[in-house]
């Protein structure tokens, strides 16, 4: 009891040279959210909410970031797993260029997937060639810029619950006979499904937000491509109040995820 009530003392000391800035730093962030929902335009909300321009904006958004985030799954896992189980030279290089998107500006991602996938880029001169397929300015192109800048946060998280799994049952599945994509399928990836799960919910919240890399690479094409981050500023020159709606939406959608991650992400992964 003596060395909980010292523990419990120690807690209790709240510096003011911490706790004051401490104060400060909560009230700049809460702050605009909190202006947000005050001057939201709460009575004509509903009619707002079920608009063309709103519905079409929000379709869009949600597909082209649960098409993004499936792209992601499919390049991520298996790129996660290579970083983690991998024995390759220089994998702490590769493993920091995977999480440049992370830190780089995301116009700049737009600039860099324009150049290699433009009809007159790099790569994307052949798809157009060859194929007649040109992603930049269509919804493909706004599916390729979200996994672009998502893809990390998928990465990131897998790899860390691939780290933290016990090899030792991969090793008994490989001792019984089983290969190795059926160990992986039976084995290594039901052990690390939380991580996969995480990961996966905040790919596809970054997917949903992006606006710099998908305005640069995808433009801006009402129904095509333009989702709710696009909406939001074009709306802020035309129609403050619609801009409002748009931004509690996905105000809404990063705290439900927040949330429903908090034990996985907040309190333990970082």
């Amino acid at each position: 009891m003596a060395t909980l009530r010292r523990r419990r003392a120690v807690r209790g000391r709240r510096p003011l040279v911490l706790l004051v800035p401490a104060v400060l730093g909560l009230l700049f962030l809460m702050v605009p959210l909190a202006g947000l929902l005050i001057r939201a335009p709460w009575q004509g909300l509903p009619e707002r909410l079920f608009s063309a321009e709103v519905g079409q904006a929000l379709r869009l958004s949600l597909v082209c970031a649960s098409l993004a985030t499936v792209l992601c799954l499919l390049l991520g896992i298996p790129l996660a797993w290579l970083l983690a189980r991998g024995d390759l030279p220089g994998r702490g290089l590769i493993r920091a260029l995977v999480t440049v998107p992370l830190v780089l500006p995301p116009v700049v991602g737009g600039v860099a997937l324009l150049l290699v996938l433009g009809r007159r880029g790099v790569i994307g001169q052949y798809l157009y060639d060859w194929f007649g397929i040109a992603l930049p300015f269509s919804t493909a192109g706004v599916v390729v810029a979200e996994a672009f800048v998502a893809m990390p946060f998928l990465v990131i998280s897998v790899e860390g619950a691939l780290r933290g799994a016990d090899p030792r049952y991969e090793e008994a599945a490989a001792t019984l006979g089983a290969s190795r994509w059926l160990t992986f399928r039976r084995v290594t990836l039901p052990s690390i499904l939380p991580g996969v799960v995480a990961g996966t919910v905040l790919c596809w919240a970054r997917a949903l937000g992006e606006f710099g890399a998908t305005i640069t690479f995808a433009g801006n094409f009402p129904g095509r491509t333009t989702t709710m981050p696009l909406a939001v500023y074009l709306a802020l020159e035309t129609d403050p109040a619609a801009a409002i709606v748009l931004s509690l939406v996905l105000l809404l959608v990063s705290v439900v995820v927040l949330a429903a991650l908090r034990e996985r992400w907040i309190r333990g992964a970082l």
